[in-house]
């Protein structure tokens, strides 16, 4: 499979976690339908998945996993582990994730395909943690888009409100609640909307995910 060449050794010493979604019609992306079809949409999921785990990639890690709500598929680079997804909400999912990681970790989502090897070099880098206990990055619907912890703690995160606009708050507030050194990632847009995809596709003209929003033709242009 092309793409970014395998991370540079010595690996760095942060694991990383994407939680996804298998991208199957219907199950994912389902705020693009209308005006993208939920086969469409789910082209778009995968896409973003490939932009998101072809960054991580090219970034030292100890560990890279995939925390995934069913079976991968060829959109799954080398160099990944799959962990299945717990049952529960999504605060007792990104919880159980997170339990089952040892040392600092960085947890991101699929929604953000505009992300870097760059935006991610601060917590993954040398250094990352030094004075540091926890990164934050904040998705600009009030969500957040990554999360990172230097001793992975699943408390930190039940109980806190998901997909609302206050949960980046949320989940932020609980972080300097706990009495931890925070440290910021850019905000980034998360793809939930056919706005939001063209947004992010221009941010990121050069991506999977920008190629294949060109190539399709929403449902009111037919």
């Amino acid at each position: 499979m092309n793409g970014p060449a395998a991370c540079p050794e010595p690996p760095g010493p942060t694991t990383v976690l994407v939680i996804a979604k298998e991208p199957l019609p219907g199950r994912v992306k389902t705020r693009l339908t209308p005006p993208y079809t939920p086969a469409e949409a789910a082209q778009l999921a995968e896409a973003a998945l490939y932009d998101t785990l072809q960054a991580v990639r090219a970034m030292p890690a100890r560990r890279r996993v995939v925390v995934l709500d069913g079976r991968p598929g060829s959109w799954l680079p080398a160099g990944f582990d799959v962990r299945p997804q717990c049952d529960g909400g999504l605060d007792e999912r990104l919880a159980a994730a997170f339990a089952g990681s040892a040392g600092p970790t960085l947890l991101l989502g699929m929604d953000t395909p505009q992300v870097t090897p760059q935006i991610l070099a601060p917590a993954l880098e040398s250094g990352a943690w030094d004075g540091c206990d926890a990164w934050f990055g904040a998705a600009e619907d009030g969500g957040f888009w990554a999360l990172g912890l230097a001793t992975p703690d699943p408390e930190l995160l039940r109980g806190v409100p998901m997909s609302t606009d206050r949960t980046g708050a949320g989940q932020r507030a609980r972080l300097t609640a706990a009495g931890l050194r925070v440290r910021e990632l850019p905000p980034l847009r998360d793809v939930d909307t056919a706005d939001d995809a063209h947004r992010v596709a221009a941010d990121a003209p050069a991506g999977r995910f920008a190629a294949t929003l060109a190539r399709l033709t929403p449902v009111t242009g037919r």
